[in-house]
């Protein structure tokens, strides 16, 4: 279910348990403020999106919750791990983001973390809360898709 990267895209770390929390309704890319150390530790694989969210503060978007490990060769100015990271986007996108939030009741999360022509990207996406019984279904649809693909290649 996760996206996978496209050409030029090195993934970093993705938020898995956002598609089986959420319905994503519309994704967005965000660039991120981040420190040298922070970057340095990405390219190490060292992110957690897990509980990670987006709020919205003066007309910034704002990344709360993402955990991005100390630069293990980092010295006493390295990075707080659970800072809030500001994201890197155009005012219309923001408002239209807020706007969904405020009006609809939705959530905005990351989805996944990412290099993109050197610079750390993240995909983020407006989403819905599932219901356990959405949770359900989407499991049971997922297990039948399964079977069916090995019942055809079986057949093959």
């Amino acid at each position: 279910m996760a996206a996978k990267p496209n050409a030029g895209e090195k993934l970093i770390a993705s938020n898995k348990k956002a598609y089986h929390d959420y319905f994503i309704l519309q994704k967005f890319e965000a660039g991120l403020a981040l420190t040298g150390t922070e970057v340095k530790s990405l390219r190490e694989g060292q992110a957690n999106l897990k509980d990670s969210y987006v709020n919205f503060n003066g007309g910034e978007a704002f990344l709360f919750g993402a955990h991005i490990s100390p630069y293990t060769h980092g010295n006493r100015e390295n990075h707080d791990p659970e800072r809030t990271r500001k994201l890197l986007l155009h005012r219309k996108e923001i408002e239209k983001l807020r706007g969904q939030v405020v009006e609809k009741g939705l959530t905005v999360v990351p989805l996944r973390l990412y290099f993109k022509g050197g610079r750390v990207k993240a995909e983020i996406a407006v989403v819905r809360g599932k219901k356990l019984y959405d949770k359900r279904e989407t499991e049971r649809r997922r297990e039948a898709d399964r079977e069916a693909a090995t019942a055809m290649k079986t057949r093959r």
